[in-house]
């Protein structure tokens, strides 16, 4: 995919074949954006950027272009990766449907509360927590607020999250922040993925699929496959009669999806998630 970048101003993205702001930004990976009428607005950590369609393409219009260009990973070939999982004839459609994907290079932090928020929840619902805790407790930056540090985080109660909309969240949103700090989440991006997948998991509030979902979309590890109910159904559509004879939890699961898909299994799983909730035959 080209692109040009007019530093602190714009990233020009030439094309619509691999870049796509509503396959991106819809497909479960990330909660903090805003959909106008011919807009995208996107927030991460303290930084913000619009996206505006035009006749080469996309617009992204930011003042840190540095940034964006690595959290919408422009320098990775998706025309390849998505060559190369259209030899496996159930990413077919899946990949013709959201082929405007791209896996977004999150902040750690960020991602870790977003998908602490997000578990046994609605998108629309999560968007709602996450906009209340940044207002309350982040820094406003003109139009809209950062997305709070951890020290900043630290002055919230139990009941002040569950205030906020979290729910039954709030006292693991409370203990996770005594439990891991911005320095060591970054620290872990060196260890290998089932070494940082346990540490992960041994946090208040983690479990499995959403552990994989940090590993994915916050620390950039595609050899994991976060398995939620929609995995679940397109596994025993798709493979369910080779494995009929075997008890299966979605444990099991990820580990068959993970030995099938190897590197690629972050990529296949995003293309086949966003085509199973979309309903789309």
């Amino acid at each position: 995919m080209k692109y040009q970048i007019k530093t602190d101003k714009y990233i020009q993205i030439f094309g619509k074949d691999d870049f796509l702001p509503a396959d991106i930004l819809e497909c479960g990976q990330i909660f903090s954006y805003k959909k106008n009428e011919d807009t995208w607005e996107v927030f991460s950590k303290d930084k913000f950027a619009k996206i505006e369609e035009n006749e080469n393409g996309f617009l992204i219009l930011t003042n840190d272009t540095t940034y964006f260009e690595i959290f919408f990973d422009l320098k990775t070939d998706y025309g390849k990766i998505k060559q190369k999982l259209s030899e496996f004839e159930i990413l077919k459609k899946p990949i013709l449907f959201g082929h405007g994907i791209r896996i977004l290079k999150q902040d750690l932090f960020e991602t870790l509360i977003s998908f602490i928020v997000s578990a046994n929840n609605n998108i629309k619902r999560i968007q709602l927590i996450l906009g209340r805790i940044r207002e309350k407790y982040g820094t406003k930056i003109g139009n809209f607020y950062a997305f709070p540090t951890r020290e900043q985080l630290l002055g919230a109660s139990a009941e002040d999250f569950a205030q906020l909309g979290a729910g039954y969240r709030a006292p693991y949103l409370w203990k996770v922040l005594r439990q891991i700090d911005e320095k060591t989440l970054h620290d872990w991006s060196d260890l290998p993925t089932a070494e940082l997948r346990k540490n992960l998991i041994a946090l208040a509030g983690i479990g499995p699929k959403v552990a994989d979902c940090v590993l994915l979309f916050g620390f950039g590890r595609k050899d994991v496959f976060p398995v939620d109910t929609w995995i679940e159904k397109m596994f025993f559509k798709y493979y369910g009669k080779q494995f009929e004879n075997r008890p299966l939890n979605r444990e099991k699961i990820r580990h068959i999806l993970t030995g099938e898909f190897g590197f690629l299994s972050g990529y296949a799983q995003q293309y086949l998630f966003y085509f199973m909730r979309s309903g789309v035959e």
